[in-house]
């Protein structure tokens, strides 16, 4: 019989190894493309929009999300029910997308991957996030930044109705490596060089109609 803690251990290692798995390097194989050389350099689903189109884009965010999926589906099915372990795997799920060892350690930003695990272990967070990611970008047209505020967000919502502490650790620990995670977004935002989708600011919009 296997340890509760080998079992532990073999849950997040998978999770990882999971979240090495990444959508975008794995389907430009296919098209004999390494995104990382196009555009930002990035591995994740906004760079492939941007450079390969968007069904490229959707494939790899299809895999972001559903590797954070299975990640935290098998840590809630086969960890004896520990409340923390699934967002223990969400957060080695994440690592993996950002440092995937099959990659060299050269990833995405953990958004997709975030939002696949947050399916499984705090449905109703994704609501939340989603909604926030939205209102910030159709705002400013800056993905970058409604990613960051969108993690944000989780830290209040699991204050407001009374997280366990191993979500509200987990919703601090995800707000703080994302912005780690977009730092190079955070000083092109200072620098005033981000790129923005004018497309999608829809606020904007309005308020010059009603001008």
């Amino acid at each position: 019989m296997t340890s509760p803690t080998l079992t532990t251990l073999l849950l997040l290692l998978a999770a990882y190894l999971l979240g090495s798995l990444s959508g975008s390097l794995l389907l430009g194989r296919l098209r004999g493309v390494d995104i990382r050389q196009h555009g930002s350099g990035n591995a994740g689903g906004t760079n492939a929009l941007r450079t390969q189109g968007w069904k490229f884009a959707l494939g790899t965010v299809l895999v972001d999300v559903g590797k954070g999926v299975l990640a935290a589906w098998l840590a809630l099915r086969f960890g004896g029910g520990e409340a923390w372990l699934p967002y223990a795997a969400a957060a080695a799920a994440i690592l993996g997308h950002v440092y995937p060892v099959f990659h060299g350690f050269r990833g995405g930003k953990g958004a997709g991957t975030l939002v696949g695990a947050l399916l499984v272990a705090w449905p109703v967070s994704v609501v939340v996030l989603i909604g926030a990611w939205l209102l910030v970008l159709t705002a400013t047209g800056y993905v970058g930044l409604s990613t960051i505020l969108a993690g944000a967000a989780l830290v209040p919502f699991a204050l407001l109705t009374d997280a366990p502490a191993s979500r509200l650790v987990f919703a601090v620990g995800v707000a703080l490596f994302l912005a780690y995670t977009h730092r190079s977004n955070i000083a092109r935002l200072r620098a005033g060089t981000e790129s923005r989708f004018e497309r999608v600011r829809i606020w904007a919009r309005l308020v010059r109609g009603r001008a």
